[in-house]
């Protein structure tokens, strides 16, 4: 099975291949990474062949099937069999039990989150996540996509005003009026991250912010 390598690889767990688990196991394969994928589907399974030779099938998530496969070598795993809720919290504890250094298990509900942390596992929730971003899209028509952090922290990433082409980053003085830093400046297929107060700004150029919740809300408003 999956025996051959340890955790000092990187390798990547994905338990279970429904949407989420299928994209996020295809997706880490595309940027290089080993993904050791167990489901209980054999078309599954066959379909995520394409992308990794490390993808078996399982009759259950039991501690001794994912021992089997291999699941311990892993360093990071990812759960993401949470419409099962029991199924979820079991195959998540066996996870942590094997000593994975880090678990993070999908979630349907805050309840079920509350149980998964407390079982040591890092919790996403990905359809709540997504309805905020496009809320947030929404509502703000210049952001075209956030990421929310630990204690109010947002990053966001936002479409200049035209007002705001040839005006320099000095000029407008974000940093002052709005407690926001500029982390970056997209202009095209270009990333600027060496960013000068000098800086004007040109047509279609996208920034990213970080900055506390209520600042960047201030500044989307404004």
């Amino acid at each position: 099975m999956f025996n051959n390598l340890n955790k000092k690889n990187g390798a990547i767990g994905i338990i279970g291949l429904g949407r989420f688990g299928m994209a996020l196991a295809q997706r880490l394969c595309e940027l290089g990474k080993e993904v050791l994928a167990v489901d209980e589907s054999e078309a599954k399974i066959k379909e995520i062949r394409n992308y990794t030779e490390y993808a078996f099938v399982v009759d259950n998530f039991t501690k001794e099937t994912l021992q089997e496969a291999g699941i311990q070598n892993c360093e990071v795993v990812v759960v993401c069999i949470s419409e099962k809720i029991d199924v979820s919290i079991l195959t998540t504890l066996n996870v942590v039990s094997l000593g994975v250094p880090k678990v993070i298990a999908k979630s349907v509900s805050y309840e079920q989150g509350c149980v998964l942390e407390k079982l040591g596992a890092e919790v996403v929730y990905p359809e709540r996540d997504m309805a905020l971003r496009v809320a947030k899209r929404i509502v703000a028509a210049n952001v075209l996509d956030y990421l929310s952090l630990n204690g109010g922290i947002e990053i966001s990433e936002i479409k200049i005003l035209d007002k705001w082409v040839n005006k320099s980053i000095g000029q407008l003085d974000i940093r002052k009026q709005y407690n926001l830093n500029i982390i970056a400046i997209e202009q095209g297929n270009n990333i600027v991250t060496e960013i000068s107060p000098q800086y004007k700004f040109s047509k279609d150029d996208i920034i990213i912010v970080i900055g506390k919740k209520e600042s960047i809300e201030e500044f989307e408003n404004h």
